[in-house]
């Protein structure tokens, strides 16, 4: 099981409760917050330095394992019959709704996507793909290391992206594969694109103008942790109108279900988009002991409800839309709104409160707080540091605030719901932050 650096003591905590785990792993960097999250764990691991930067001395760990005590006699290890559903690892959401779900992988969900992702991105095994997006996103893991373990390429792995040295690696390992989000964009968008090695970048859109701007083709493909590779594609051999999604992938269904008129979706109409496959194959497992979770996702006949609006156009083209769920996208980390407002109320005073996105020029969009308060209140601006506070200690930096706003009373839509376009809105209106 992966999980996210910048977790806090009381997230690492929740995702060792939830997943079983017994051991960790980590670097000297991390031992202290994964100390305080200890929980279950009956052991831990601490490589000798932080991604080959030195120790320094208030880091040492204390109390753990040396990373060589892993080694030992590979006879030892007792034999297991080969089960392609047998899991492999869990992977958590990025908790777009809620709390994060454990999703689990299979040692066949690994096999799908080694044998199917190489030929949707066109890698060969004289490829190398370069990774510098988080290790714990299905994008890394999943469609970048499992396409290159299945056709046998090469994979250069950055402890984290660097703007200033981003052609500069690609260069020096002739890199022909790159994952492209729009962060990316913004981060090289300044200087001139200098010649290069990529061949493919992989991306989410149809979008032409990329390809001529980066100097290689940019291929579309969607899908999510709980679908294990490229569910939607782009080929060479086909053409697609601008911001499309591209086709369904070999071992795929896809349908568009417009919820309100109970049907499939008819051309230029809007609905949620639903993928089919085989569970522990082409799509996870399950949600680990979350029935609950796992009704939500998964309908009788095994279609999974991706919780994500498109629209159906001519020719079976689809384009994305919006989530349908209440997600905020920030650098890339999709954050729950509901768990930062479930962390927001632990603050006395709170009548009601609703997180949302404001824009902003580099991260595209940060999570700020809305509050309309309550006669037990403090005063706003004691009020609007005690949010931001309880959130820094409990929540992930990217998930805190960025800032707090008070209204008497809350825009509403239909049947009395909080408006939350409104409030997004609203919050472009004020300062940027």
């Amino acid at each position: 099981m992966t999980t996210n650096t910048r977790s806090v003591a009381a997230e690492l905590e929740y995702f060792i409760d939830a997943s079983g785990a017994v051991a960790a792993i980590t670097q000297p960097q991390f031992a202290s917050v994964l100390a305080e999250a200890a929980g279950g764990l009956r052991w831990t691991v601490v490589t000798a330095d932080n991604s080959g930067v030195a120790v320094p001395e208030e880091q040492q760990p204390t109390g753990s394992d040396a990373f060589d005590s892993l080694r030992g006699d590979p006879d030892a290890v007792p034999e297991l019959e080969a089960d392609p559903l047998r899991p492999v690892g869990i992977m958590f959401t990025s908790g777009t709704t809620s709390k994060p779900k454990a999703v689990v992988h299979t040692h066949g969900n690994v096999l799908w996507a080694a044998k199917i992702n190489p030929t949707n991105i066109d890698f060969t095994p004289q490829d190398t793909y370069l990774c510098y997006l988080p290790f714990f996103h299905v994008n890394t893991q999943g469609w970048a290391m499992w396409t290159v373990l299945g056709a046998g390429g090469t994979v250069v792995l950055q402890p984290r992206f660097s703007a200033s040295r981003f052609w500069d690696v690609i260069a020096a390992h002739e890199v022909t594969h790159v994952s492209l989000i729009p962060f990316v964009f913004k981060a090289i968008g300044g200087d001139p694109i200098p010649e290069h090695t990529v061949r493919v970048g992989v991306f989410g859109l149809i979008m032409p103008m990329l390809d001529d701007w980066l100097g290689m083709r940019v291929m579309a493909a969607y899908g999510m942790t709980e679908l294990v590779g490229h569910c939607i594609r782009s080929t060479p051999n086909e053409t697609y109108p601008d911001m499309a999604m591209g086709r369904v992938a070999p071992g795929y269904e896809w349908m568009v279900v417009n919820h309100e008129a109970g049907r499939p979706a008819e051309v230029g109409e809007m609905g949620e988009l639903w993928i089919r496959g085989v569970r522990g194959i082409s799509v996870f497992l399950e949600y680990l002991d979350n029935p609950e979770a796992n009704a939500k996702m998964f309908t009788e006949d095994g279609w999974c409800r991706t919780g994500d609006v498109v629209r159906l156009e001519e020719n079976g083209h689809i384009f994305y839309c919006d989530r349908d769920k209440d997600a905020l996208k920030v650098g890339g980390e999709n954050v729950s709104a509901r768990e930062v407002e479930d962390v927001c109320r632990t603050v006395p005073g709170i009548d009601d409160i609703a997180v949302v996105a404001k824009s902003h020029e580099m991260l595209d969009m940060v999570p700020v707080a809305f509050v309309i308060r309550n006669e037990m209140a403090e005063p706003e601006e004691q009020m609007a540091v005690a949010i931001i506070e309880a959130c820094r200690a409990a929540l992930s930096d990217f998930k805190v605030p960025r800032a707090v706003y008070f209204l008497e009373e809350f825009p509403t839509a239909e049947l009395g719901k909080i408006a939350k376009k409104d409030l997004r809105d609203l919050a472009d209106s004020y300062d940027p932050v």
